[in-house]
């Protein structure tokens, strides 16, 4: 039985963490978010991918505890080194990713959803953190890395070292979470994470400008700006020679909505 869940409906791919009641990560899910991924990345219907996890309780906990306990350090080496490529193939893939964040996110589970671009997630739906040094380890799937990124150095720390959770009103405060919405059932919920994601596709949005702007941002933020410009500069010249850019500027000359194709 896989592990993750794949459908696509009108532009959006949805990939569902699919190991209740906790749908923590093992190398078998991992592979299977891997291959959900280069799918979405690969099909040109696709223009947004959604993340979430199953049922109304996790979205995702972390790395199988289990798994964990009975695995060799090769192993755990080996499972930590793929996971991280795994969420790097997300991070760069030309396609906005939004983390559906349905209930606790903690530890591995929000690495993973550090590692897309926008986070949403339903209020009250549980807490939200990255708890490793309780286990007497580190956040290991990009959680130091992306965590401080984001939020910065100090606070990134602080939060670690103290392994603190919070409720998903108080991510969004701190910068965790883009938007927390009220639903009334897990279904509703999703349907507002669908609804928002199709606003970031076509005819409505420039799906190739969204994925450029990704792209120069992930990668401009690990260069030096020098280098960044010259990326910038280099994407907008592929914009500029779209379909997408003329529907643009001719939409605005002619004061008009575009409709843009995604070519």
């Amino acid at each position: 039985m896989a592990l993750v869940d794949y459908q696509t409906s009108a532009g959006v791919a949805l990939v569902t963490l699919n190991d209740p009641p906790f749908n923590g990560y093992t190398f078998e899910m991992m592979k299977d978010l891997d291959a959900a991924i280069l799918e979405a990345r690969f099909d040109p219907d696709v223009q947004v991918v959604v993340i979430t996890g199953y049922g109304e309780r996790f979205f995702c906990a972390g790395a199988n505890i289990n798994m964990l306990k009975e695995a060799d350090a090769n192993f755990k080496y080996y499972f930590c080194l793929h996971a991280n490529e795994t969420l790097l193939r997300l991070e760069h893939t030309p396609k906005l990713v939004i983390a559906a964040i349905n209930g606790h996110c903690v530890g591995g589970g929000l690495e993973i959803a550090l590692a897309c671009d926008l986070r949403v997630a339903r209020r009250g739906a549980g807490k939200i953190g990255l708890p490793e040094v309780a286990l007497g380890v580190l956040p290991g799937t990009g959680g130091t890395q992306r965590l401080a990124r984001l939020l910065g150095k100090a606070k990134a720390l602080q939060m670690m070292c103290e392994g603190a959770t919070f409720e998903m009103e108080e991510g969004r405060t701190l910068g965790l979470l883009h938007e927390t919405w009220d639903a009334e059932s897990h279904a509703d919920f999703m349907k507002k994470a669908t609804d928002y994601a199709r606003r970031f596709t076509k005819p409505g949005k420039a799906t190739l400008a969204v994925g450029a702007i990704k792209r120069a941002v992930a990668t401009g933020l690990e260069v030096g700006l020098e280098q960044g410009l010259a990326l910038e500069r280099e994407l907008q010249a592929e914009l500029f020679a779209s379909q997408d850019a003329k529907e643009g500027l001719a939409a605005y000359a002619e004061k008009r909505k575009p409709s843009f194709s995604g070519k």
